[in-house]
């Protein structure tokens, strides 16, 4: 043993499929260990005996790998829709890990890293997580915990599972848990350092956070699931806090449809690692200290590495915006065209039948965009899935990418316009949906029983996928604005907010509420109850807050 290494011990406990035990194995013998003794103790806990013979093999290949049998066989359900635990797997699993804590400890290594057997790491993880000298540090990953979510980090900033922001006696409205929390996810995006409340699964322990008393033992008073959450609480209770590292993110197979993605992934992180060193042995002879973290320059006074978070140059996608106007002159039309140019690159509007200038108004706001407006001399809107299913036909004519479908009377707050470019860059999801809050006049929207559409969020940018088959939902009324079936695509919730103006004025109203009442007056399609709701004297009222 050389003097100057670091001595490090991996632990893990192992209930795994062989097919995923079998690169997560190969992952571990990828690290570069340059100034590293490393040792493994691994707990074998598998029903499987394939697994059992890969862990053997492991084994196999040195002293340094310390194998022991848990002597269970307990039943773990997974599938590609989730993974199902109960009490008893959880505490088993925190004993195995403490265990390791107790083995790190004994042995006196110098840092412990407890991984969990379904991660794929990129070589530099280890080497890189030492190098930050944090006692307690995780590598980030990240899951859709169910299908057709949006990709979440394994780390929170509170309680379990609370990924934003909270100071002590803090008490925030919803809009405002949804901003930080979406603020929180960005963050997490951008290589870094970050401290965090909570983290788990690829987690580096210190010698002296070990010392300190750190272990997966339940707490008694605490009722929080899983064994992670208790370490955490039991670490931030000794005074030693919990960090994130967002440099080299690893990859979960969590469901077997992701291990389509160990192939690229690897080839990624080899061909940056083969970079660096190439980089490393080309600048000096001397030897490479185990910390990666940037140098400070006059030019980059904050240590960001903008190799790492400057994109390459990428020409934007399209955004189309379409809309069905009738009428509308006299109305919203002008007001939130002339918003909506501020960040759309064409328009497919359809003139559905309108007796007014609203055609003209159309083309003068959007003077200077491409506009493709199509008139119906017969409105069809009493028979709105033809109206919808023609309006969807001549935006697929402009041959789109991402289609922004609202109303005349529909417009996104202020900050829209200067926070819309993330969402049309995000190559991992399709759809976005968004709170329409219905104004009842210029300053205030209405919340009630019958109007809370602000609590939902509803498709409005779509990305159009030219190999998914769009199918609609055939009712005359209220069929929706875009295919039925859209949310079979990856959608993610924004905290941008969409404005309706349409019932912000009294005469409005009650144009709406006639109509409806023409259209379907059993409520067959909507909700009568909210049709008759419409002429209330004194609705429930809010503030609205920019």
């Amino acid at each position: 043993m050389t003097e100057n290494k670091i001595r490090v011990l991996i632990g893990s406990p192992i209930h795994q499929k062989p097919i995923v035990l079998k690169e997560f194995l190969n992952s571990l013998l990828r690290l570069n260990v340059a100034d590293i003794e490393l040792d493994f103790h691994l707990v074998d806990d598998n029903d499987d005996e394939e697994s059992s013979r890969l862990l053997q093999e492991f084994k196999n290949m040195g002293d340094h790998i310390y194998l022991q049998s848990s002597g269970f066989h307990d039943a773990y359900i997974r599938n590609d829709t989730t993974h199902f635990w109960n009490t008893n797997l959880v505490w088993k699993v925190a004993n195995f890990k403490n265990l390791m804590i107790n083995r790190a400890q004994t042995l006196n290594y110098d840092y412990l890293f407890l991984i969990d057997s379904d991660l794929i790491l990129h070589p530099d993880t280890l080497r890189h997580l030492i190098g930050t000298n944090k006692d307690i540090i995780s590598e980030v990953f990240w899951t859709q915990w169910q299908p057709g979510t949006m990709f979440q980090p394994q780390v929170w900033m509170h309680d379990e599972y609370n990924q934003w922001e909270l100071l002590p006696g803090e008490k925030l409205q919803p809009e405002e848990i949804n901003r930080r929390f979406h603020e929180f996810i960005a963050k997490m995006r951008i290589p870094g350092i970050y401290e965090v409340g909570g983290l788990g699964a690829c987690t580096l322990i210190s010698q002296h956070a070990i010392k300190a008393g750190v272990s997966y033992n339940q707490i008694r008073n605490i009722s929080y699931w899983g064994e992670d959450r208790h370490f955490c609480i039991r670490a931030a209770a000794l005074g030693i806090p919990l960090f994130v590292d967002t440099h080299y993110p690893a990859l979960h197979l969590y469901r077997d449809s992701d291990l389509s993605k160990v192939e690229d992934f690897i080839k990624e992180t080899t061909e940056a690692t083969a970079e660096a060193t190439d980089a490393e042995s080309g600048s000096s002879t001397e030897e490479v200290p185990v910390s990666t973290e940037p140098t400070s320059t006059p030019d980059n006074p904050d240590n960001e590495n903008p190799k790492e978070i400057v994109p390459l140059a990428r020409k934007r996608p399209k955004l189309t915006l379409t809309m069905v106007v009738k009428n509308e002159s006299g109305r919203f039309l002008r007001q939130v065209l002339e918003e909506h140019r501020k960040y759309i690159d064409e328009a497919v509007i359809i003139d559905d039948g309108s007796t007014d200038n609203s055609a003209a108004i159309c083309l003068e706001a959007l003077e200077g965009i491409p506009v493709h407006l199509v008139h119906n001399t017969i409105s069809k809107f009493s028979n709105e899935i033809e109206l919808r299913k023609q309006q969807w036909e001549e935006v697929l004519k402009t041959k789109p990418e991402w289609i922004l479908n609202l109303d005349a009377d529909e417009i996104f707050e202020a900050s829209f316009a200067a926070n819309i470019e993330p969402l049309l860059y995000a190559d991992e999801v399709d759809l976005f949906c968004f709170r329409l809050y219905d104004l009842w006049n210029a300053t205030h929207y209405r919340e009630d029983i019958y109007w809370r559409s602000h609590l939902n969020y509803r498709p409005f940018l779509l990305r159009y996928k030219e190999d998914f088959n769009y199918v609609w939902n055939e009712s005359p009324q209220h069929c929706g604005r875009f295919p039925e079936n859209i949310f079979e695509l990856p959608h993610q919730l924004s905290n941008l907010r969409l404005k309706h103006l349409g019932w912000s004025k009294a005469e409005f109203r009650l144009e709406k509420y006639l109509r409806y009442m023409l259209l379907d007056p059993d409520g067959q399609y909507g909700w009568k109850e909210q049709y008759l709701s419409i002429l209330d004297e004194h609705p429930h009222l809010i503030p609205w807050v920019e």
